[in-house]
């Protein structure tokens, strides 16, 4: 959650990226660069590509939280990035790579060069070559030209419609982080559309063949996306919704599974098979030790069940059982019984009226309080959920140093009474911190330590400092299965403080 002065209510979207597009060169058919096909772009020529990538890159990093303050991790990636992009069929493209400051595990790219991957992303993989193989994989969307070819095709489908593209191939697989409206032009409302199978089957083959290029295991590739499918699995069984894997994963936008990546890896022969492929597991592991785990001190962190904000200086504390997602624009916290709670700033709420504020938004039960010295106010209705269902809402309104800052309470009605008193009792949680309190929050981080000859998974786990499904995150973390027995001297990554 970033410190904006309005604040907008968390919605559920696939993602964000937009096309501004004005008056583009009229062409035909092209020879693609990477595959030597011919593949209709009329409407969309490389230098289109270069410009609306560069006119799209703030407005991409401003939306996934910044660029990752971490020069030399940056730079870490940025050599890696280019030593595949130079060996691509575009090697004088202007290439740019940025880690992108969220945890939600993505990656995507922009035409004209522009590779992106997530904290998250990076955070997940576990050696070297598992992040080239992401890496070549963006890279081959951009040799191939498929954001010119999608663009090309939509415009022929719809003459005579203003012209506007969806690119990227990106899914949010945060549960409740499927979150951004984006526009174009300032008016027109975009939803991603992923890439079709064979323009992703496209990608693995260019992918495999820069990685084979810069002797990289490609294989990796494989194993990366197996630990993705473990990743969303756990992601939604903490969302208490295990059947709905799909919907966590960025797999939905990438139709790809590793058994088409294996595929693709046999059918490029012995040329898909370095004499000494290369891994680099352990020097990885030293790039990303002490990256920041469950946000930084600019767009608030999770800590277990506390949601801390050291630059809007506040903190408080959700119930036990409750998953605290972190999301742009709000905090939101998913809990049994399907409670929601949701937290952000209400930037038409009076400051010194909040209960007459209150009752004027139709809330019943209103009563004034104060919270941690601050006033507030609280008041209590019944809304309806898109689908029809009736939710007990309650609001809770806090007055605090940097505006007036909302709590909204969703529950059924048959689990409000349940939940009542744990959901007062995190309102009640806030607190605003002094500069001092602020300035000495640190988030959780990755940390890579050397397994014993007596240490087991289980072990190692307990070192984490989550507390939710511990052993699961461990295993996920390093691509382990269950009772797998980890190798003496070897690092591992764990989440400390």
């Amino acid at each position: 959650m970033r410190g904006r002065p309005s604040i907008a209510p968390m919605k559920p979207v696939i993602a964000l990226l937009l096309l501004v597009l004005g008056s583009l060169q009229l062409g035909g058919c092209s020879v693609n660069p990477a595959t030597g096909a011919s593949n209709f772009t009329a409407f969309m020529s490389p230098s289109d590509e270069v410009r609306v990538g560069r006119e799209q890159h703030p407005r991409i990093v401003a939306q996934f939280g910044g660029e990752y303050a971490d020069p030399a991790l940056n730079a870490y990636v940025t050599r890696l990035g280019r030593s595949l992009a130079e060996r691509s069929e575009l090697p004088g493209l202007d290439w740019r790579f940025t880690v992108l400051n969220s945890d939600i595990v993505n990656a995507f790219a922009l035409p004209g060069g522009f590779i992106y991957t997530t904290r998250g992303l990076i955070a997940l993989a576990s050696s070297e070559a598992e992040l080239a193989g992401v890496l070549g994989h963006e890279i081959g969307h951009v040799t191939a030209r498929h954001s010119a070819q999608r663009y090309s095709s939509g415009v022929l489908a719809q003459a005579g419609t203003v012209a506007a593209t969806i690119l990227g191939g990106v899914l949010l697989g945060d549960p409740g982080a499927r979150l951004a409206q984006t526009t174009v032009g300032g008016s027109a409302q975009l939803a991603l559309a992923g890439y079709s199978r064979d323009q992703e089957l496209e990608a693995d083959e260019l992918g495999i063949r820069y990685l084979v290029r810069t002797s990289y295991d490609p294989a990796a590739m494989a194993r990366f996306l197996e630990k993705l499918q473990a990743e969303t699995a756990l992601q939604a069984e903490l969302a208490g919704r295990p059947g709905a894997a799909d919907e966590f994963s960025l797999l939905q936008s990438h139709p790809r599974t590793p058994d088409r990546v294996r595929l693709a890896i046999r059918e490029a022969g012995e040329a898909g098979k370095p004499a000494e492929p290369r891994v680099l597991r352990e020097a990885y592991l030293r790039a990303i030790d002490g990256l920041s785990w469950g946000g930084d001190a600019r767009n608030g962190f999770v800590k277990n069940a506390q949601f801390i904000h050291p630059d809007l200086r506040f903190r408080f504390e959700v119930p036990q059982g409750f998953r605290i997602i972190n999301g742009d624009s709000a905090v939101v916290a998913v809990g049994p019984d399907a409670v929601r709670i949701l937290f952000d700033r209400d930037p038409r709420a009076p400051r010194g009226q909040l209960a007459a504020y209150l009752r004027q938004l139709g809330a019943e039960g209103v009563e004034e309080t104060s919270v941690g010295g601050l006033a507030a106010a609280t008041g209590i209705g019944r809304v309806r959920t898109q689908g029809g269902q009736a939710m007990d809402l309650r609001l809770f309104l806090i007055a605090g140093e940097q505006g007036v800052w909302r709590f909204r309470f969703l529950s059924s009605p048959q689990a409000t009474g349940r939940h009542a008193a744990a959901l007062r009792q995190t309102a009640f949680s806030f607190r605003q911190m002094t500069e001092a309190e602020a300035g000495a929050q640190r988030p959780f981080r990755i940390s890579v330590v050397q397994a014993g000859t007596s240490d087991t998974q289980e072990a190692l786990a307990r070192r984490m400092v989550v507390r939710d499904a511990a052993l699961r995150r461990f295993q996920v973390l390093n691509g382990l299965r269950a009772g797998e027995a980890l190798q003496p001297g070897l690092g591992y990554k764990i989440i400390a403080e």
